[in-house]
């Protein structure tokens, strides 16, 4: 029997784990319980670097942006997570919203809850004495992230701690999803056994009834496929979200290029693929997508979901897909009317593209598509290029609107790309609040894979500030700047992570769509017809916010050691001048973060949401 290490103990395990994960960073807000576990992760693991936030929302936000970010660059069959550390109930309940977030969308999270000590407990059971942090229910804590991640622990025995992290953490490469452990304090300290080997994802066996399965899903897409016009049919793959979850971008490609079939993306799958990847059409988002976009991929014949989900963010004023749909995802497939359960994305994409491939050729269906929906009298641009160059188009000097706005950063990201096609790099990473914010930059082009991130499904208001944090600490070696959008109402959420900007000397740009202290999607979402009434100001009262100063925060987050800088625009002179700034090394606006108010009118609105206006005011 091996001698246990004096110097193992249960904080020392959890954090060798997390650093064997790849974890460099751990996102959170200190407390008692948790005080013991950070001094000994420092002690013993330093490369572990403790991220102090403000709040705990935007430490989750970091965490779950962390993980995204390191997942796009992690080895194929590894999985980039984040990790975030709490105290009890106080700290884990104010947690509890991003790590939702997370498990709607598939983001692997360790949530560390850091309880009262056993001893704690065993008075109250005893006697009723609560102590701080602490309700009547011991179980308050996980019975509600039972509801939020793939598997719950509470740790209070030291011999039981390693099978119980161990275990968790399996769980959570495996599953892509959340898992919470919640250690009690006097187990920190308390001796345990050492790792043993490294923790992998495990798979689900592929049966002999699942090649079965996978062969009828198979077939009855190819068949769609045929009954469906076959090439002359000129079907559209849209790829969405597990196109990147589950590293699939490698076999998405080729089946988009075996095939020649061109393809959208979902607003949450944008940029699983680089947007120059040959094929691609644009994003699409029903009836809020580019108009241009949305009549090339509803000409098509029929549509192959990979990897998409079906949100209303996804499918925007939509209700459903329809018998012309052939939808993978959720480890399922559906063919019109049929459904074939347990079919794994990952093996159903090259088995449809070699199908397509034997019944049609190779390249079969390659077509400029924009080019025959020109020819066919469309009105549409004549070919992919000349919409693609529309998009970065600027409006002659005057004020900006959302459009506007968006149009003419387009134009400022094609002038920072090096390199072409696939390989082309950006300096900027691209992220992007709920809203307006998602509507009017959903058509940004981005070159890279994983070179756009947005909180798609789960829409959680300042998702973007906090996530900048992760976002710049997973990619501080790429040098890589988080370029921000967000409305002036999700601002206000999160404000307080500027703080964590400018004391890590982050450098992310930071959009603030200011329309007039205004929550302009709430108004659209619950009456539209106030943008028809451009001389109005009825809104609805509860959509009215306090006007800030925004571009006075540097001064508030700043400091001469961690310099910020504060800008408002409201013309697109004043945005031309400030862009040109990030190309000179030297200026000081490329020392820290940079607040960019961009004031905009009440009465402007994004074009993708148009729909709503024609629909609902006659």
């Amino acid at each position: 029997m091996t001698d246990l290490p004096v110097t193992w103990n249960v904080a020392r395990y959890l954090a060798t784990r997390l650093e064997q994960l790849g974890i460099r960073h751990l996102f959170g807000v200190p407390g008692d319980h948790l005080g013991p576990f950070l001094s000994i992760m420092e002690e013993h693991n330093p490369e572990v670097t403790w991220v102090g936030t403000p709040t705990e929302v935007g430490a989750g936000y970091a965490a779950d942006a962390y993980a995204r970010a390191r997942h796009a660059d992690v080895p194929f069959g590894e999985v980039g997570v984040g990790a975030a550390a709490v105290t009890y109930s106080v700290g884990a309940f104010n947690l509890l919203n991003p790590v939702g977030g997370a498990y709607v969308e598939y983001v692997p999270l360790i949530v560390i809850n850091a309880a009262p000590t056993y001893e704690q407990w065993l008075n109250y059971q005893a006697v009723g004495l609560l102590t701080s942090h602490m309700s009547q229910r011991r179980e308050s804590n996980v019975d509600v992230y039972r509801q939020v991640t793939v598997d719950a622990q509470v740790i209070s025995n030291p011999g039981l701690a390693p099978v119980q992290i161990d275990g968790a953490i399996v769980a959570c490469l495996s599953e892509r999803r959340p898992v919470y452990l919640e250690v009690m304090e006097d187990v920190w300290a308390a001796e345990c056994e050492p790792p043993q080997g490294r923790l992998v994802p495990r798979k689900r066996p592929f049966t002999t009834k699942n090649k079965g399965m996978l062969g009828k899903a198979v077939g009855a897409a190819v068949e769609l496929v045929k009954r469906q016009g076959g090439v002359q049919g000129r079907p559209i793959l849209w790829a969405g979200e597990e196109i990147d979850r589950f590293r699939l971008s490698d076999h998405f490609t080729e089946l988009a290029k075996d095939t020649g079939i061109a393809f959208c993306t979902t607003v949450g799958g944008k940029s699983v693929v680089s947007e120059n990847t040959p094929g691609f059409v644009g994003v699409y988002n029903g009836k809020a997508s580019d108009p241009y976009v949305r009549a090339v991929f509803q000409r098509a014949k029929c549509r192959i979901g990979l990897g998409s989900w079906s949100t209303s963010k996804n499918l925007g004023g939509e209700q459903s897909i329809g018998d012309d749909w052939c939808v993978a995802a959720r480890e399922g497939v559906s063919v019109g009317a049929s459904y074939f359960p347990d079919v794994q994305l990952e093996r159903f994409i090259p088995a449809l593209r070699d199908t397509l491939v034997a019944e049609f050729g190779r390249n079969a269906f390659a077509a400029d598509y924009f080019a025959q929906a020109h020819a066919d009298g469309l009105p549409v641009p004549e070919s992919t290029a000349a919409y693609q160059a529309a998009l970065s188009a600027t409006d002659a000097p005057g004020e900006l609107t959302y459009d506007s706005f968006f149009s003419h950063i387009n134009g400022f990201l094609d002038t920072q790309i090096a390199g072409t096609g696939t390989r082309a790099t950006s300096p900027f990473t691209l992220v992007s609040d709920a809203g307006f914010a998602l509507l009017g930059s959903m058509n940004l082009r981005t070159v890279e894979r994983a070179g756009y991130m947005a909180q798609n499904s789960w829409l959680s208001i300042g998702y973007s500030v906090g996530a900048a944090t992760g976002v710049a600490m997973a990619q501080e070696k790429s040098g890589k700047r988080p370029m921000v959008f967000v409305g002036d109402g999700s601002f206000q959420q999160t404000c307080q992570e500027l703080s964590t900007h400018t004391r890590h000397r982050l450098k992310p740009v930071i959009f603030v769509l200011d329309n007039e202290g205004f929550y302009g999607i709430e108004q659209m979402l619950v009456s539209p017809c106030y943008y028809k009434q451009e001389a109005s100001d009825g809104a609805d009262f509860y959509n009215n916010l306090h006007p800030w100063q925004y571009e006075q925060l540097a001064k508030v987050f700043g400091s001469s050691k961690s310099p910020m800088t504060g800008v408002t625009i409201g013309t697109h002179t004043e945005l031309d001048v400030l862009l040109k700034r990030f190309n000179e090394p030297n200026d000081s606006i490329n020392q820290g973060p940079v607040l960019v108010q961009v004031r905009l009118n009440r009465h402007d609105y994004p074009r993708a949401l148009q729909y709503k206006i024609d629909e609902n005011c006659p």
